[in-house]
């Protein structure tokens, strides 16, 4: 769904000193994010359907927050210089993009959730905002997958094969998870045709245990992600992963204005 942990020099979050807590902050949220997705479908097999609700309105606010602060952390590389990104296409289209991308189809989402919440509290009265929530939940997942194949789209000057098994074993599940949430989505608006509901009950059967399936597979990439963050951390510390960016990025190009600038005194 987003690269939590870009193999990439360009992530900064703040001081050298804090970069790895961060890190791992940010994926141990991220599988926090996918365990309240996993709960909240599975919670609508039960009786309280209406309280699963609250649990997949907090997962996509949480996703939102990590997807948000992933692309802060890649503008943080370049001192927010967005103009810089025009030298460097992959920071642009994929360092940068992904996360945007993903942070706006999980927002999508919420606010889906809220409409069917809203709908659910209120009555039959709020139909009309069946309609927003619908598309809503077909649009958020396509753009989860649009993101995916974006984040599939990294291009170094030189890596070894664990490098890459480590990107695959991430990039992978959230492009099956994201894929079979717009998959689920487009059935549930199918099957809506002569259902007289509304609220968490426009929700159906197919819908449910997709996302569940869905969510379980989303688990199993974000795990994937920890573990991807502590073999990067621990392989570039002592060399064992070699992985080189590509030459002439937007950041090192920063670098080199910087040191131009620099005195020699």
């Amino acid at each position: 769904m987003v690269k939590l942990a870009s193999a990439r020099e360009t992530r900064t979050y703040g001081p050298i000193t804090s970069r790895t807590r961060s890190e791992y902050i940010n994926a141990a949220v991220y599988v926090f994010a996918t365990v309240l997705l996993l709960a909240g479908s599975a919670a609508q097999l039960s009786t309280e359907r209406k309280s699963s609700l609250f649990l997949l309105l907090l997962g996509f606010f949480v996703i939102f927050i990590v997807n948000l602060h992933d692309a802060v952390a890649h503008l943080a590389g370049i001192d927010f210089r967005v103009v810089v990104m025009r030298l460097d296409l992959q920071f642009a289209l994929v360092e940068f993009a992904v996360p945007v991308v993903c942070a706006l189809g999980s927002l999508l989402q919420f606010l889906a959730i809220i409409f069917l919440f809203i709908q659910a509290g209120k009555g039959y009265g709020y139909k009309k905002l069946e309609d927003p929530a619908m598309g809503m939940l077909i649009a958020g997942p396509a753009l989860w997958l649009l993101g995916s194949i974006h984040n599939s789209c990294q291009i170094y000057e030189r890596a070894n094969a664990q490098v890459q098994i480590l990107q695959q074993s991430v990039i992978l599940p959230f492009s099956m998870a994201s894929l079979l949430f717009l998959v689920a989505a487009i059935i549930n608006n199918r099957e809506q045709i002569g259902y007289d509901h509304y609220g968490h009950h426009l929700l159906r059967e197919t819908w449910v245990w997709m996302w569940i399936f869905g969510s379980l597979i989303l688990f199993i990439g974000a795990l994937a992600n920890v573990v991807k963050v502590f073999k990067m951390q621990q392989g570039q510390g002592d060399g064992r992963l070699r992985l080189e960016k590509l030459r002439g990025g937007a950041q090192e190009r920063l670098m080199q204005g910087r040191e131009a600038s620099r005195p020699l005194i």
